[in-house]
Protein backbone atom coordinates (compact mmCIF):
# COMPACT_ATOMS: atom_id res chain seq x y z
CA UNK A 1 0.00 0.00 0.00
CA UNK A 2 0.68 3.78 -0.67
CA UNK A 3 1.94 5.82 2.58
CA UNK A 4 0.67 9.02 3.08
CA UNK A 5 2.33 12.04 2.14
CA UNK A 6 3.60 15.64 3.81
CA UNK A 7 3.61 15.57 7.95
CA UNK A 8 1.72 12.64 8.33
CA UNK A 9 3.82 10.45 6.27
CA UNK A 10 7.20 10.78 8.65
CA UNK A 11 4.79 10.05 11.63
CA UNK A 12 3.28 7.05 9.43
CA UNK A 13 6.94 5.80 9.09
CA UNK A 14 8.23 6.70 12.27
CA UNK A 15 5.67 4.00 13.83
CA UNK A 16 5.91 1.40 10.85
CA UNK A 17 9.97 1.83 12.05
CA UNK A 18 8.77 1.20 15.65
CA UNK A 19 6.46 -1.61 14.57
CA UNK A 20 9.29 -3.19 12.90
CA UNK A 21 11.68 -3.73 16.07
CA UNK A 22 9.09 -5.93 17.26
CA UNK A 23 7.87 -7.65 14.50
CA UNK A 24 9.99 -10.76 15.78
CA UNK A 25 7.73 -11.33 18.61
CA UNK A 26 4.72 -9.85 16.60
CA UNK A 27 5.01 -11.21 13.52
CA UNK A 28 2.57 -8.23 11.56
CA UNK A 29 1.90 -8.78 7.81
CA UNK A 30 -0.02 -5.50 7.38
CA UNK A 31 2.42 -3.09 8.98
CA UNK A 32 1.92 -0.38 6.97
CA UNK A 33 -2.08 -0.46 7.50
CA UNK A 34 -1.09 -0.54 11.14
CA UNK A 35 1.17 2.03 11.15
CA UNK A 36 -1.67 4.22 10.17
CA UNK A 37 -4.01 3.01 12.92
CA UNK A 38 -2.20 2.97 16.04
CA UNK A 39 -1.12 6.15 17.57
CA UNK A 40 2.03 6.65 18.86
CA UNK A 41 1.15 6.20 22.47
CA UNK A 42 -0.39 2.63 21.18
CA UNK A 43 2.61 1.76 19.70
CA UNK A 44 4.74 2.61 22.51
CA UNK A 45 2.28 0.26 24.69
CA UNK A 46 2.95 -2.65 22.44
CA UNK A 47 6.97 -1.93 22.97
CA UNK A 48 6.56 -1.82 26.65
CA UNK A 49 4.39 -5.09 26.96
CA UNK A 50 7.19 -6.71 24.97
CA UNK A 51 9.92 -5.63 26.85
CA UNK A 52 8.17 -6.87 29.77
CA UNK A 53 8.03 -10.57 28.34
CA UNK A 54 4.34 -11.04 27.77
CA UNK A 55 3.98 -14.23 26.16
CA UNK A 56 3.45 -14.01 21.84
CA UNK A 57 0.37 -15.52 21.86
CA UNK A 58 -1.34 -12.66 24.35
CA UNK A 59 0.67 -10.04 22.55
CA UNK A 60 -0.30 -10.59 18.36
CA UNK A 61 -3.94 -10.31 20.07
CA UNK A 62 -3.59 -7.35 21.89
CA UNK A 63 -1.57 -5.67 18.74
CA UNK A 64 -4.92 -7.09 16.14
CA UNK A 65 -7.71 -6.05 18.91
CA UNK A 66 -6.20 -3.07 19.39
CA UNK A 67 -6.00 -2.09 15.68
CA UNK A 68 -9.38 -3.35 15.63
CA UNK A 69 -10.58 -0.70 17.69
CA UNK A 70 -8.55 2.22 16.62
CA UNK A 71 -10.30 1.42 13.74
CA UNK A 72 -14.00 1.17 14.45
CA UNK A 73 -13.60 4.10 16.92
CA UNK A 74 -12.21 6.13 14.12
CA UNK A 75 -14.88 5.09 11.95
CA UNK A 76 -17.74 5.17 14.78
CA UNK A 77 -16.50 8.67 16.13
CA UNK A 78 -13.97 10.55 14.00
CA UNK A 79 -11.43 10.25 16.46
CA UNK A 80 -8.46 7.86 17.95
CA UNK A 81 -9.63 5.97 21.00
CA UNK A 82 -10.07 8.27 24.24
CA UNK A 83 -7.87 6.48 26.92
CA UNK A 84 -10.06 6.34 29.16
CA UNK A 85 -13.07 5.16 27.25
CA UNK A 86 -16.27 6.07 28.79
CA UNK A 87 -19.04 4.17 29.83
CA UNK A 88 -21.24 5.46 26.69
CA UNK A 89 -18.40 4.66 24.08
CA UNK A 90 -18.01 1.00 25.79
CA UNK A 91 -22.15 0.81 25.09
CA UNK A 92 -21.70 1.79 21.69
CA UNK A 93 -19.10 -0.65 21.29
CA UNK A 94 -21.12 -3.60 22.42
CA UNK A 95 -24.66 -2.28 20.72
CA UNK A 96 -22.37 -2.03 17.24
CA UNK A 97 -21.18 -5.36 17.34
CA UNK A 98 -23.92 -7.41 19.22
CA UNK A 99 -27.47 -6.85 17.50
CA UNK A 100 -30.07 -8.90 16.19
CA UNK A 101 -30.50 -9.84 12.56
CA UNK A 102 -34.19 -10.45 12.48
CA UNK A 103 -34.96 -7.34 14.18
CA UNK A 104 -31.91 -5.10 11.63
CA UNK A 105 -34.50 -6.59 8.71
CA UNK A 106 -37.40 -4.10 10.23
CA UNK A 107 -34.92 -1.40 11.38
CA UNK A 108 -32.08 -0.05 9.64
CA UNK A 109 -30.37 1.36 12.18
CA UNK A 110 -30.41 -1.60 14.79
CA UNK A 111 -26.84 -2.60 15.13
CA UNK A 112 -23.94 -1.08 13.42
CA UNK A 113 -24.35 1.67 11.15
CA UNK A 114 -24.25 1.07 7.22
CA UNK A 115 -21.53 3.74 6.65
CA UNK A 116 -19.03 2.20 9.85
CA UNK A 117 -19.92 -1.13 8.44
CA UNK A 118 -18.42 0.42 4.69
CA UNK A 119 -15.23 1.68 6.08
CA UNK A 120 -13.98 -1.17 8.02
CA UNK A 121 -14.83 -3.62 5.52
CA UNK A 122 -12.70 -1.41 2.87
CA UNK A 123 -9.95 -1.05 4.94
CA UNK A 124 -9.84 -4.53 5.43
CA UNK A 125 -10.85 -4.86 8.97
CA UNK A 126 -14.11 -6.22 9.20
CA UNK A 127 -14.64 -9.48 7.42
CA UNK A 128 -17.46 -11.14 8.92
CA UNK A 129 -21.30 -10.92 7.68
CA UNK A 130 -23.73 -10.31 10.94
CA UNK A 131 -23.00 -9.49 14.62
CA UNK A 132 -19.90 -10.49 16.26
CA UNK A 133 -19.46 -14.05 18.24
CA UNK A 134 -19.78 -12.81 21.94
CA UNK A 135 -16.77 -14.36 22.96
CA UNK A 136 -14.86 -12.13 20.34
CA UNK A 137 -16.73 -8.99 21.95
CA UNK A 138 -15.44 -10.13 25.02
CA UNK A 139 -11.79 -10.63 24.27
CA UNK A 140 -11.77 -7.28 22.75
CA UNK A 141 -13.36 -5.73 25.24
CA UNK A 142 -10.68 -7.52 27.66
CA UNK A 143 -7.95 -6.34 25.84
CA UNK A 144 -9.14 -2.81 25.62
CA UNK A 145 -9.20 -3.21 28.80
CA UNK A 146 -5.90 -4.84 29.94
CA UNK A 147 -4.22 -1.85 27.18
CA UNK A 148 -6.06 1.20 29.89
CA UNK A 149 -5.01 -0.43 32.39
CA UNK A 150 -1.04 -1.09 31.17
CA UNK A 151 -1.29 3.40 30.64
CA UNK A 152 -1.71 3.58 34.23
CA UNK A 153 -5.75 4.65 33.53
CA UNK A 154 -9.00 3.09 35.10
CA UNK A 155 -11.87 2.52 32.20
CA UNK A 156 -15.71 2.23 32.73
CA UNK A 157 -14.99 -1.46 32.66
CA UNK A 158 -16.74 -2.78 35.38
CA UNK A 159 -19.78 -0.78 35.04
CA UNK A 160 -22.87 -2.94 35.45
CA UNK A 161 -24.77 -1.27 32.57
CA UNK A 162 -21.81 -2.88 30.40
CA UNK A 163 -22.29 -6.51 31.97
CA UNK A 164 -26.13 -5.97 31.56
CA UNK A 165 -25.70 -4.75 28.06
CA UNK A 166 -23.54 -7.89 27.08
CA UNK A 167 -25.79 -10.24 29.05
CA UNK A 168 -28.77 -8.76 27.79
CA UNK A 169 -27.21 -8.56 23.86
CA UNK A 170 -26.20 -12.23 24.26
CA UNK A 171 -29.56 -13.69 25.89
CA UNK A 172 -31.73 -11.72 22.87
CA UNK A 173 -29.67 -14.00 19.88
CA UNK A 174 -28.76 -17.09 21.43
CA UNK A 175 -25.87 -18.59 18.86
CA UNK A 176 -24.88 -21.97 19.24
CA UNK A 177 -21.17 -22.44 20.12
CA UNK A 178 -19.08 -24.24 17.58
CA UNK A 179 -16.27 -26.30 18.04
CA UNK A 180 -13.29 -24.54 16.66
CA UNK A 181 -12.83 -27.86 14.57
CA UNK A 182 -15.89 -29.21 13.21
CA UNK A 183 -14.55 -32.85 13.22
CA UNK A 184 -11.66 -34.36 15.34
CA UNK A 185 -8.46 -35.38 13.05
CA UNK A 186 -8.08 -38.83 14.87
CA UNK A 187 -5.78 -41.43 13.65
CA UNK A 188 -8.04 -42.61 10.74
CA UNK A 189 -8.25 -39.35 9.71
CA UNK A 190 -4.71 -38.67 10.04
CA UNK A 191 -3.40 -41.42 8.45
CA UNK A 192 -5.53 -40.27 5.06
CA UNK A 193 -4.00 -36.57 5.53
CA UNK A 194 -0.66 -38.33 5.81
CA UNK A 195 -1.34 -40.10 2.79
CA UNK A 196 -2.04 -37.01 0.75
CA UNK A 197 1.22 -35.94 1.22
CA UNK A 198 3.10 -39.38 0.92
CA UNK A 199 5.26 -37.52 -2.15
CA UNK A 200 9.07 -36.67 -1.75
CA UNK A 201 8.62 -32.84 -2.65
CA UNK A 202 10.35 -30.74 -0.18
CA UNK A 203 6.51 -29.59 0.54
CA UNK A 204 5.27 -32.98 1.00
CA UNK A 205 8.29 -33.55 3.67
CA UNK A 206 7.95 -30.85 5.93
CA UNK A 207 3.64 -31.30 6.02
CA UNK A 208 3.76 -35.12 6.83
CA UNK A 209 6.27 -33.62 9.78
CA UNK A 210 3.99 -31.06 10.92
CA UNK A 211 0.72 -33.29 11.05
CA UNK A 212 2.57 -36.31 12.70
CA UNK A 213 4.78 -33.93 15.43
CA UNK A 214 1.42 -31.69 16.12
CA UNK A 215 -0.71 -34.90 16.74
CA UNK A 216 2.36 -37.03 18.52
CA UNK A 217 3.17 -34.69 21.15
CA UNK A 218 0.06 -33.90 22.80
CA UNK A 219 -1.75 -32.16 19.60
CA UNK A 220 -0.37 -29.23 19.79
CA UNK A 221 -1.62 -25.66 18.85
CA UNK A 222 -0.90 -24.25 15.66
CA UNK A 223 1.26 -21.43 17.42
CA UNK A 224 3.42 -23.74 19.17
CA UNK A 225 4.24 -25.62 15.87
CA UNK A 226 4.61 -22.69 14.21
CA UNK A 227 7.46 -21.02 16.27
CA UNK A 228 8.98 -24.17 17.24
CA UNK A 229 12.71 -24.33 17.06
CA UNK A 230 16.20 -26.26 16.27
CA UNK A 231 16.90 -25.45 20.03
CA UNK A 232 14.04 -26.73 22.11
CA UNK A 233 14.77 -30.09 20.19
CA UNK A 234 16.91 -32.38 22.73
CA UNK A 235 17.65 -36.55 21.33
CA UNK A 236 16.74 -38.70 23.96
CA UNK A 237 17.92 -42.51 24.31
CA UNK A 238 16.42 -44.68 22.16
CA UNK A 239 12.95 -46.57 23.57
CA UNK A 240 12.28 -50.01 23.45
CA UNK A 241 9.41 -51.04 21.11
CA UNK A 242 7.88 -54.18 19.32
CA UNK A 243 10.31 -56.66 18.70
CA UNK A 244 12.35 -54.85 21.49
CA UNK A 245 13.81 -53.08 18.20
CA UNK A 246 14.97 -49.56 19.29
CA UNK A 247 12.68 -46.67 18.59
CA UNK A 248 14.36 -43.00 18.25
CA UNK A 249 12.96 -40.33 20.58
CA UNK A 250 13.73 -36.49 21.55
CA UNK A 251 11.54 -34.11 23.96
CA UNK A 252 10.10 -30.71 22.79
CA UNK A 253 10.63 -27.69 25.57
CA UNK A 254 7.94 -25.86 24.74
CA UNK A 255 9.13 -23.22 27.70
CA UNK A 256 6.05 -21.12 28.37
CA UNK A 257 2.55 -22.12 27.20
CA UNK A 258 -1.02 -20.92 27.21
CA UNK A 259 -1.70 -22.96 30.45
CA UNK A 260 2.02 -23.31 32.38
CA UNK A 261 3.04 -20.76 34.59
CA UNK A 262 5.42 -17.53 33.56
CA UNK A 263 8.55 -19.79 34.76
CA UNK A 264 7.37 -23.37 34.04
CA UNK A 265 9.13 -24.76 31.51
CA UNK A 266 6.79 -27.82 29.76
CA UNK A 267 8.25 -30.80 28.13
CA UNK A 268 6.65 -33.13 25.43
CA UNK A 269 8.00 -36.52 23.97
CA UNK A 270 8.46 -38.19 20.41
CA UNK A 271 8.44 -41.41 19.72
CA UNK A 272 9.33 -43.66 16.51
CA UNK A 273 7.91 -42.29 13.34
CA UNK A 274 7.27 -38.55 14.29
CA UNK A 275 11.19 -38.14 14.98
CA UNK A 276 11.85 -40.09 11.66
CA UNK A 277 9.64 -37.38 10.21
CA UNK A 278 11.20 -34.62 11.47
CA UNK A 279 14.56 -35.32 11.00
CA UNK A 280 13.84 -36.01 7.41
CA UNK A 281 12.75 -32.44 6.91
CA UNK A 282 15.50 -30.79 9.18
CA UNK A 283 18.06 -32.98 6.80
CA UNK A 284 15.74 -31.83 3.20
CA UNK A 285 15.57 -28.56 4.05
CA UNK A 286 19.23 -28.34 5.67
CA UNK A 287 17.92 -26.83 8.88
CA UNK A 288 20.50 -26.90 11.82
CA UNK A 289 19.29 -23.60 13.83
CA UNK A 290 16.66 -21.47 14.05
CA UNK A 291 12.83 -21.80 13.16
CA UNK A 292 11.91 -25.31 12.24
CA UNK A 293 9.14 -25.31 10.05
CA UNK A 294 9.34 -22.45 7.69
CA UNK A 295 7.40 -21.37 4.34
CA UNK A 296 8.03 -22.84 0.77
CA UNK A 297 8.14 -20.52 -2.35
CA UNK A 298 6.95 -21.76 -5.48
CA UNK A 299 10.25 -22.38 -6.83
CA UNK A 300 11.37 -24.48 -3.80
CA UNK A 301 13.18 -22.44 -2.02
CA UNK A 302 12.84 -22.62 1.73
CA UNK A 303 12.67 -19.40 3.98
CA UNK A 304 14.75 -18.55 6.58
CA UNK A 305 11.76 -16.74 8.93
CA UNK A 306 9.14 -19.40 10.89
CA UNK A 307 6.09 -20.86 9.02
CA UNK A 308 2.48 -18.36 10.12
CA UNK A 309 0.47 -19.95 12.61
CA UNK A 310 -1.97 -19.39 9.99
CA UNK A 311 -0.34 -21.66 7.29
CA UNK A 312 -0.43 -24.77 9.73
CA UNK A 313 -4.23 -24.25 9.75
CA UNK A 314 -4.59 -24.20 5.50
CA UNK A 315 -1.93 -27.04 5.43
CA UNK A 316 -4.29 -29.20 7.40
CA UNK A 317 -7.50 -28.03 5.47
CA UNK A 318 -5.45 -28.46 1.99
CA UNK A 319 -4.12 -32.04 2.55
CA UNK A 320 -7.69 -32.52 3.86
CA UNK A 321 -9.24 -31.80 0.07
CA UNK A 322 -6.38 -33.50 -1.03
CA UNK A 323 -7.75 -37.02 0.82
CA UNK A 324 -11.20 -36.52 -0.26
CA UNK A 325 -12.51 -34.90 3.07
CA UNK A 326 -14.51 -31.90 3.07
CA UNK A 327 -11.92 -29.14 3.91
CA UNK A 328 -14.66 -27.56 5.99
CA UNK A 329 -14.58 -30.26 8.70
CA UNK A 330 -10.98 -29.97 9.82
CA UNK A 331 -8.51 -27.38 11.26
CA UNK A 332 -4.90 -27.41 13.12
CA UNK A 333 -7.31 -27.46 16.54
CA UNK A 334 -8.53 -30.82 15.11
CA UNK A 335 -5.18 -32.37 15.77
CA UNK A 336 -5.53 -31.09 19.71
CA UNK A 337 -8.84 -32.47 20.03
CA UNK A 338 -8.11 -35.59 17.52
CA UNK A 339 -5.15 -36.72 19.75
CA UNK A 340 -7.53 -36.93 23.20
CA UNK A 341 -10.16 -38.36 21.31
CA UNK A 342 -7.85 -41.03 19.96
CA UNK A 343 -6.40 -41.72 23.01
CA UNK A 344 -9.60 -42.28 24.75
CA UNK A 345 -10.65 -44.49 21.69
CA UNK A 346 -7.72 -46.39 22.58
CA UNK A 347 -7.66 -47.12 26.18
CA UNK A 348 -5.08 -44.93 27.22
CA UNK A 349 -5.86 -43.45 30.98
CA UNK A 350 -6.52 -39.72 30.87
CA UNK A 351 -4.04 -38.69 33.34
CA UNK A 352 -1.43 -40.20 31.12
CA UNK A 353 -2.78 -38.31 27.90
CA UNK A 354 -3.20 -34.87 29.75
CA UNK A 355 0.89 -35.30 30.45
CA UNK A 356 1.51 -35.24 27.15
CA UNK A 357 -1.03 -32.44 25.48
CA UNK A 358 -0.26 -30.64 28.89
CA UNK A 359 -3.82 -29.83 29.60
CA UNK A 360 -4.66 -28.46 33.18
CA UNK A 361 -8.15 -28.80 33.37
CA UNK A 362 -9.72 -32.52 33.93
CA UNK A 363 -13.06 -31.01 33.03
CA UNK A 364 -12.04 -29.90 29.06
CA UNK A 365 -9.81 -32.82 28.44
CA UNK A 366 -12.28 -35.32 29.94
CA UNK A 367 -15.42 -33.92 27.61
CA UNK A 368 -13.19 -36.23 24.67
CA UNK A 369 -12.73 -39.18 27.17
CA UNK A 370 -16.46 -38.56 27.48
CA UNK A 371 -17.76 -38.49 24.28
CA UNK A 372 -15.47 -41.80 22.97
CA UNK A 373 -16.98 -43.47 25.81
CA UNK A 374 -20.46 -42.68 25.16
CA UNK A 375 -20.09 -43.11 21.48
CA UNK A 376 -18.94 -46.68 22.45
CA UNK A 377 -20.55 -47.95 25.13
CA UNK A 378 -23.61 -49.88 25.82
CA UNK A 379 -26.46 -46.90 26.69
CA UNK A 380 -25.86 -45.93 23.04
CA UNK A 381 -26.74 -49.45 21.51
CA UNK A 382 -29.53 -50.48 22.88
CA UNK A 383 -31.24 -51.49 19.56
Amino acid sequence: MTLASGPLATDVERRAEALDTIAAILPIDRRDKLAELLTDADVETLRHLVNEGMGDNTLRALSSDLAYLEAWSLAATGAPLPWPASEALLLKFVAHHLWDPAKRESDPDHGMPAPVDRVLREGGSLRAAGPHAPDTVRRRLASWSTLTKWRGLDGAFPSPALKSAIRLAVRAVPRPRRRKSAKAVTGDVLAQLLAACGGDSLRDIRDRAILMVAFASGGRRRSEIASLRKEQLTVEAPVMGGEDLPLPSLSIHLGRTKNSGASQDEVVYLVGRPVDALNAWLAAAKIDSGSVFRAIDRWGNVSRRALDPKAVNDIVKRRARLAGLDAGDFSAHGLRSGYLTEAANRGIPLPEAMEQSRHRSIQQASSYYNSATRRSGRAARLL
